[in-house]
């Protein structure tokens, strides 16, 4: 599907249900962007849910990883995606907060599968060093999906990632000509205008 390239708020609305669509299809390239810290630290991560009136997106991470404790209440972080096919790159950037025990990670845990699961089962948190190769998994859940009840022990190690979005960087890369836009937010409003590619 061809992007609308000459009407801000028509990108608006496309850009918001790609997202949105992204979140729900293993196929799209926007479901893994690239997500950056203060740190200056990039790491892929799969985009779980978007919540386009409030402007946000909603990622799984291990609450032991170390952009965790950077994160913590609110710190900034940036994402990039980019769609290959439709030529569509947005750069974003936000406010993240992490939520481990509250009502975010509680229903975000609940709506996980024991698939999604199975990596907070790791008993070492992630980036810790190894002797050999490994996953990580406990020997019992290596090469399978947990049950339900075998899931349930790593919630102890699950968060939920909330980005709240403040500025959005559309970029068209079309043959015809490359097509940009700056969407900031300010409060809950959000303004629009055109940028030189």
């Amino acid at each position: 599907m061809t992007p609308p390239t000459d009407n801000l708020d028509a990108i608006t609305a496309d850009l918001w249900t790609r997202l949105a669509a992204a979140s729900d299809d293993r196929g799209s390239p926007w479901q893994v962007p690239v997500v950056g810290t203060a740190d200056g630290d990039l790491r892929t991560m799969v985009l779980r849910r978007v919540d386009a009136g409030a402007g946000q997106l909603l990622f799984y991470t291990d609450a032991r990883s170390p952009k965790v404790g950077l994160i913590g209440g609110g710190a900034p972080v940036s994402l990039l995606f980019y769609d290959p096919v439709a030529m569509i790159q947005l750069r974003c950037a936000g406010a993240a907060q992490i939520d481990t025990h509250g009502a975010a990670a509680d229903a975000a845990w609940a709506a996980s599968t024991p698939a999604n699961r199975r990596c907070y089962l790791a008993p070492l948190a992630p980036g810790s060093r190894a002797d050999a190769p490994t996953s990580g998994l406990p020997p019992q859940v290596e090469g399978r999906v947990p049950t339900i009840a075998e899931s349930e022990a790593g919630r102890v190690n699950f968060a939920a990632l909330t980005i709240a979005l403040d500025r959005i960087d559309w970029l068209y890369l079309g043959r015809e000509g490359h097509r940009r836009a700056l969407f900031e937010r300010s409060g809950a409003l959000w303004s629009a205008t055109w940028l030189v590619p």
